[in-house]
């Protein structure tokens, strides 16, 4: 359900905006999008899951906070940040 630390790492490099950049709302966000992406298939397999279901709303809840506070801050970084993750809205 977890990602590993290498697949983090990746992530970090990919969405970071600057050197040892670990913080900014792309890296988390993108770092949340792939936690949402693994425990959706978990839940997939494991229906009944009603502890990580609920982990999964709060993860999907803290990522739309993330996401609205980019907005509002820069639109441009907002716009480009969904369209590479492949998020609606």
């Amino acid at each position: 359900m977890s990602i590993t630390q290498e697949r983090k790492q990746e992530l970090i490099k990919e969405y970071a905006t600057a050197k040892d950049d670990t913080g900014s709302p792309e890296v988390q966000v993108a770092v949340l999008s792939e936690r949402i992406k693994n425990l959706t298939e978990h839940l997939k397999v494991h229906a009944k899951d009603f502890h990580s279901r609920r982990g999964l709303m709060v993860m999907v809840g803290k990522r739309r906070s993330l996401l609205d506070y980019l907005k509002g801050k820069d639109t441009s970084r907002y716009s480009t940040l969904i369209e590479k993750l492949g998020l609606r809205k």
